[in-house]
């Protein structure tokens, strides 16, 4: 059990008859007339859902211990994705559904943080960006300018996003992993 006043960004909250919500933001409000309390922006660990939930000041709150470990993606089995547990060296199996948008930019050998609960893992949480080769993507003709100046390219993971039209067919790229955007060419 915590205290509404000790909340922080990333704590995971048991609510709702069991549930698990990750604050996301949280700001303690003083009003000059009436009681304080604690406005937060909660996220539902397994389904993703964001809410606004609001506390009064001092409430207790009941806390879920999640593990996180960082671990290394090893390879695919059948629709499981097998992450290696640096530390010791076990194995788990994840589902396409707990693994969800990472599934897009990862490859064999990448590290992540995996968060575990009683066993299950909830999420997994790729760094803010990675680098990726450009696996196939059109040449860019110049004077082509509809697009906005990008063009579609296919990863080597086989996710395909917009990059700028000079950019070519086995470069390496910077990815961001939580909008899926082009961050930038890396220098080999």
């Amino acid at each position: 059990m915590a205290s509404t006043n000790d909340l922080k960004n990333g704590m995971v909250l048991k609510l709702d008859s069991g549930q698990l919500w990750s604050v996301v933001e949280f700001q303690h409000v003083k009003p000059g007339k009436g009681p304080a309390f604690v406005r937060t922006k909660l996220k539902n660990v397994l389904s993703g859902k964001v809410v606004d939930k609001t506390f009064n000041a001092g409430v207790k709150v009941e806390t879920a211990n999640v593990d996180r470990r960082d671990m290394q993606f090893s390879y695919m089995d059948g629709e499981y994705f097998v992450f290696m547990d640096m530390g010791t060296y076990d194995q788990i199996h994840i589902s396409r559904e707990v693994v969800g948008d990472a599934a897009n930019f990862l490859l064999e050998g990448f590290e992540a943080t995996v968060a575990m609960y009683e066993g299950n893992a909830l999420y997994v949480e790729l760094s803010a960006a990675v680098e990726l080769v450009i696996e196939h993507t059109d040449p860019g003709v110049q004077g082509d300018r509809s697009t906005g100046g990008s063009k579609p390219a296919k990863l080597e993971t086989g996710y395909e996003i917009g990059v700028p039209l000079f950019i070519t067919t086995g470069e390496k790229i910077k990815v961001d992993t939580r909008s899926g955007e082009y961050l930038g060419r890396v220098n080999s």
